[in-house]
């Protein structure tokens, strides 16, 4: 082994300080390479789901616009042909 104790491998000669701070810095920025795509992904799929959410009341809303304007239309027929008039 290179050194005499775990100390001393801490300490890595009077470099450990510096050492160990790109080795601490490098994990974070590994871990961060790792978890942020997660969390945007996360987030895209939650945007995308939400404007579904709004297409579909949207589809509905236009629907029922079209299904009481056609009623409308059908009661008026209905009026304008009943018998008597």
């Amino acid at each position: 082994m290179y050194f005499d104790s775990v100390g001393a491998a801490l300490a890595m000669d009077g470099h450990g300080v510096y050492v160990w701070f790109i080795v601490i810095v490098s994990w974070a920025l590994i871990g961060s390479l790792l978890v942020l795509p997660i969390l945007s992904g996360r987030r895209f799929l939650l945007q995308q789901q939400g404007l579904l959410r709004r297409e579909q009341r949207a589809a509905d809303t236009a629907a029922q616009r079209e299904q009481s304007q056609q009623q409308q239309q059908q009661s008026g027929q209905e009026e304008g042909h009943a018998p008597g008039s």
